[in-house]
């Protein structure tokens, strides 16, 4: 720890990332779980991105969302995992203050960006089951962009906001970590100043990214089932069904997890309980999303077996 002068500057210029255990034995063990699943997750995202900009039959709005999902998948997971893998190998892993900074925004940025997006599929669904005569034009090329638009802009803001704050916290004692990334809470408690006010305006931000993205799942999943319900036709209640599945599931998976790490009171559970939590919805999420996705949708597999077809008879 040095001092980098007064003012608003602190007193530390790196942290010490305590990780998710101190066994060497368990720490091998999960380096290569967690070393798998993050190629997994590369190759699964990687290969959504591509399969749907190279078959023109996935050149429809639910897919261009899913492309830019998969794309904010990439980057949420790479902006920790490669760091807890690298806390597996070394004795003490060290991270600087601007590389806290950097990681902090951009976990936040892809995590908000994940957020809108499952909000804009929820929307298209919405649109495409409800208003079906109208969605080619509800849903034109001007509007995925404008939703788009909102993502990263809105994503943007709330990254700011956290690292805006997390540069107002003054560090002078403990530069311990109590996490395998930087995380704003455990970094909260670390600071030596008063952190009521900084604190405040990353959690009303997220909490609103979140309230308002869930208010438009909420809503448009209502309308959706209402609308299902009205059908006479079997067949077209389980065509409906099927194809909100798999973002259901998404959905399910990823504001489950968030809900147990920011809304349930934290006497509910532990630090470690939180860390689990917290490679779940970080590292395991981001891999499992194009598994859904590829596994439970016809157009996806349709795609996937023609794009191959062409490359191996080409």
């Amino acid at each position: 720890m040095d001092s980098l002068g007064g003012g608003n500057h602190t007193a530390v210029i790196g942290f010490i990332l305590l990780g998710l255990t101190d066994d060497p034995v368990l720490q091998v063990f999960l380096f290569m779980i967690i070393l798998c699943v993050y190629l997994v997750t590369i190759t699964g995202n990687l290969g959504t991105i591509i399969l749907i900009r190279m078959s023109s039959q996935l050149h429809h709005p639910m897919y261009f969302f899913l492309s830019h999902l998969a794309l904010a998948d990439l980057g949420y997971s790479s902006s920790v995992t490669p760091n807890m893998l690298i806390n597996f190998l070394v004795e003490r892993n060290t991270i600087s203050y601007l590389g806290c900074a950097i990681q902090l925004g951009s976990a936040v940025f892809f995590g908000s960006s994940e957020c809108f997006l499952l909000a804009a599929m929820a929307y298209d669904r919405f649109l495409a089951i409800c208003n079906p005569l109208l969605y080619s034009t509800k849903m034109c090329t001007r509007v995925c962009v404008c939703l788009l638009a909102v993502t990263y802009i809105g994503g943007f803001l709330n990254a700011s906001s956290f690292t805006i704050c997390f540069s107002f916290l003054l560090f002078c004692g403990p530069n311990q970590v109590n996490h395998f990334f930087c995380d704003f809470a455990p970094l909260v408690k670390l600071s030596c100043s008063d952190s009521s006010n900084p604190a405040v305006v990353p959690s009303f931000t997220a909490g609103s990214i979140i309230v308002v993205t869930v208010c438009i799942i909420v809503v448009s999943y209502i309308c959706i089932l209402i609308t299902i319900l009205k059908m006479r036709s079997t067949e077209g209640r389980h065509k409906a069904f099927s194809t909100c599945a798999s973002h259901l599931t998404a959905v399910t998976l990823f504001y489950g997890t968030i809900t147990f790490i920011y809304v349930m009171p934290k006497s509910c559970y532990s630090t470690d309980q939180n860390k689990v939590v917290s490679v779940f919805y970080m590292v395991v999420i981001p891999m499992l999303n194009p598994l859904i996705y590829s596994l439970r949708n016809s157009e996806m597999k349709v795609a996937l077996r023609r794009e191959l077809g062409r490359k191996v008879f080409s």
